[in-house]
């Protein structure tokens, strides 16, 4: 299923974004938008779903990073549902339970076209760095809503929050993949109504 990409751009008075993917890459990324823990748990995302993804963007960050951190997940989604397309052929559903040192996190998500997010990190800190541990949340909210993907984001175990975000970030990452792969057996559709 080659070919499955996307090039995708936002400016609002408070981001101006431009992205590029492809599913069906290797992992390469270029992420820059200047909240540097942000773009180190993207990388992760990436490299662990073996897209590859571009991002340039430009945010207020000297108001704080939430506007940039939630468009790129707005973003994010729009290309990965515009790169699947009518979602022909592929498994539709991901999972991956990650360990990180000392933390857990298990990832289950469906590329059903109906946005929900469960999410229950407690990361235990109101930072990592500079960057605010509940964005994490506002990212994979966003992604789960213009991607159209169910999305289940449990932690099991964990203290250091640098651990349990990545744990999350890779899981997802992982699951992605999964969920996005060509099924050989699936030439249709993954449903019974024919759509998703």
């Amino acid at each position: 299923m080659a070919g499955r990409n996307a090039k995708e751009t936002r400016k609002t008075k408070e981001t101006d974004i431009n992205l590029t993917l492809n599913l069906d890459g290797s992992g390469k990324n270029s992420i820059e938008t200047g909240v540097g823990f942000f773009d180190h748990m993207l990388t992760l995302l990436v490299r662990h779903s073996l897209m590859d993804l571009t991002i340039e963007a430009h945010g207020d960050i000297d108001v704080d990073a939430h506007h940039t951190v939630e468009d790129v997940g707005l973003l994010l989604g729009k290309a990965i549902a515009h790169a699947l397309g009518d979602k022909k052929g592929i498994t539709r559903y991901g999972f991956c339970l990650l360990p990180m040192d000392e933390a857990r996190v298990d990832v289950a998500l469906d590329l059903s076209g109906r946005p929900r997010l469960v999410y229950t990190l407690e990361a235990g800190a109101e930072k990592v760095g500079e960057f605010d541990t509940c964005l994490a949340q506002e990212f994979f909210q966003a992604l789960s809503n213009s991607a159209g993907i169910n999305l289940h984001i449990e932690q099991r175990a964990g203290k250091n929050p640098h651990h349990i975000l990545e744990a999350a970030f890779k899981a997802v990452g992982r699951a992605l993949r999964m969920a996005v792969t060509h099924d050989p057996r699936e030439e249709d559709i993954p449903s019974s109504k024919g759509v998703l």
